[in-house]
């Protein structure tokens, strides 16, 4: 089904020409790639090729994200991976939050990506299956989650329940393939996140079979860090992260 609304300002996919490495950037749940482009313009200023897909339904109206399912946001992502698979040598992924659990999806179904990053990632958030009970059509906005004073995140103002239930059931499958998860692993963890709580990333830590996974804690930020106080130390342990894999295999 077509959107009906036009993409908002600074919604919209960006592609970065870089080097032969490539690097998915995911956005996540009822936000958009706005959240995602300081880092993709670091990675993409370190001579990285970089792509952050719109996910379908997302960064038009709330009204679009409730007519698509989730299988419609792995497509978008998807897509996006298809196209730097094409033009580069090797493909890392990086996701916030769903952005994070598509990263997921991804290395389960695709054993060749060379790592993935992932940022506040969701993979069991017990906190919002009581919102897929709401009887109303639209909860308020879920977005915004930042420590920081005066930045905001560009999502959506409500949030559609039947999108809550679609993503419950895209966390619940991959949840359940995590060990399925093979590839380098950094996880990107707040300490204080208002929106997935912190235990999700020891879970998914514990779970995975990757022989390589890191995990750094975020002191100064909440569920949106890519926007935050953190955002600068994400994107250097993104960058440091790949060029430490890429030497491994140079070495081997």
């Amino acid at each position: 089904m077509a959107e009906k609304y036009p993409v908002l300002q600074n919604a919209e996919s960006f592609f970065m020409e870089g080097g032969d490495i490539g690097v998915l950037v995911q956005h996540g749940f009822t936000g958009t790639t706005q959240s995602m482009r300081f880092l993709g313009e670091f990675l993409a200023q370190v001579g990285f090729t970089v792509y952050a897909p719109r996910l379908k339904g997302h960064g038009t109206h709330y009204e679009d994200m409730e007519a698509t399912s989730y299988e419609d946001w792995i497509a978008s992502a998807e897509e996006g991976y298809q196209k730097l698979k094409a033009a580069c040598r090797e493909v890392f992924v990086v996701g916030l939050s769903m952005g994070g659990t598509i990263a997921l999806h991804l290395a389960e179904e695709y054993p060749d990506i060379a790592g993935i990053m992932l940022i506040n990632a969701a993979v069991r958030v017990k906190n919002f299956e009581p919102l897929a009970k709401e009887t109303t059509r639209y909860l308020d906005a879920i977005g915004s989650d930042i420590k920081a004073p005066d930045v905001a995140e560009l999502a959506y103002s409500k949030t559609p329940v039947a999108s809550v239930k679609q993503f419950l059931t895209f966390k619940d499958i991959v949840a359940s393939r995590l060990s399925a998860v093979t590839c380098p692993t950094l996880v990107l963890v707040s300490r204080e996140d208002h929106v997935v709580p912190p235990e999700d990333s020891d879970y998914i830590l514990a779970h995975i079979t990757s022989e390589l996974k890191e995990k750094v804690v975020l002191e100064n930020s909440y569920h949106v860090a890519t926007l935050d106080n953190d955002k600068e130390l994400i994107a250097r342990q993104c960058a440091a992260f790949i060029s430490e894999i890429n030497q491994m295999k140079t070495k081997s």
